[in-house]
């Protein structure tokens, strides 16, 4: 029998694990929502599979959608939107446009840095060959006094 404590785990924490970590809940967030501190969601991922598996669910699927809209930022996008037009007051006019949103620089950047490091790093790698070195002259005629 093992002693100390009864845990304060229950079945319905992995499916709001789950949610939390589609929001973009980390560990502690959880362990403040769950009112209990890290060690204990760490001990619950070792004791309860499913929660583990909502966990990695769930943050995997929030890791994805992060990284469709940061790919949709990086070589623009379009969407349909319905605009409306007003005179004192009163709609006159409402029609489906499509918004064009340019390509984002800095989001490419950030996803060819991170997806392409070694061709896309700031830090420059330069080989060298040959000698380098200093030669002192002692001949090196000096002003006079």
């Amino acid at each position: 029998m093992a002693g100390g404590r009864p845990s304060k785990y229950k079945d319905e924490y992995a499916e709001q694990a789950y949610k939390l970590c589609l929001l973009g809940a980390t560990d502690k967030d959880m362990a403040d929502f769950f009112e209990v501190d890290e060690a204990t969601i760490n001990r619950w991922k070792d004791a309860h599979n499913e929660f583990r598996e909502s966990l990695k669910k769930g943050k995997m699927m929030a890791d994805a959608t992060v990284a469709q809209k940061l790919y949709h930022r990086a070589i623009g996008y379009e969407h349909q939107e319905i605009v409306t037009a007003s005179f004192q007051g009163q709609i006159t006019d409402t029609m489906e446009v499509i918004k064009h949103y340019a390509p984002d620089p800095t989001a490419a950047i950030f996803w060819l840095k991170n997806r392409q490091p070694k061709q896309w790093r700031d830090k420059q790698d330069i080989e060298h060959s040959g000698e380098a070195g200093v030669r002192i002259i002692n001949d090196i005629p000096r002003p006079a006094k």
